[in-house]
């Protein structure tokens, strides 16, 4: 059976310089599953609360909705929820550090003959590091890293690594974690 692809582009709201990925999923792609695939798109690890709000109705997992009142994320499809192309919604993550994407949807296109969905197909920028305190504290980060003169120059650099560029983007290891999640 052939599903209609949406191409999305999640971008994490007050990132500055802007850090987005562009991913295309399936028509029947549930917003359970999506919260995975953003979260390894976007290079998170998964361990916080997270919810969906769509033309103001919100979707979380079954014990937070639950709670709250909120619609489940494994029962809503985001071909069913999408109105058309253009249309955009908000995806936050963590509610401490209230990392907040928008995502907006590009095309609705066909899917390829032979393509596997998901599947990152762009982005730019390296996924903050996660418990910094949202994007006011990764401004923070980033400017200590910027100034080796920086009183906090040094602990920061010892909790992220020295690897840690946050210029970087490896759209093969991306689609090749998503890979993994095919299998699931």
């Amino acid at each position: 059976m052939s599903h209609a692809i949406y191409r999305l582009k999640v971008s994490l709201k007050g990132a500055k310089p802007p850090i987005w990925r562009r991913l295309e999923v399936r028509d029947d792609t549930p917003l359970n599953r999506l919260h995975w695939i953003i979260q390894v798109a976007m290079g998170w690890e998964g361990g916080h609360l997270y919810e969906f709000e769509i033309r103001g109705l919100r979707y979380t997992d079954a014990e937070t909705a639950s709670l709250d009142g909120d619609e489940t994320a494994d029962s809503a499809v985001l071909g069913s929820l999408i109105r058309g192309a253009t249309d955009k919604f908000t995806y936050t993550y963590d509610f401490g550090d209230d990392w907040e994407h928008q995502v907006f949807v590009e095309k609705r296109l066909k899917s390829e003959p032979g393509a596997e969905y998901p599947r990152c197909v762009a982005g730019r920028r390296a996924c903050p590091p996660e418990d910094i305190g949202g994007v006011w504290g990764y401004a923070d980060l980033l400017a200590a890293l910027e100034d080796p003169t920086n009183a906090e120059y040094s602990e920061v650099l010892e909790w992220v690594g020295e690897a840690f560029d946050p210029a970087a983007f490896d759209l093969d290891s991306v689609n090749q974690d998503l890979r993994g999640m095919r299998r699931r």
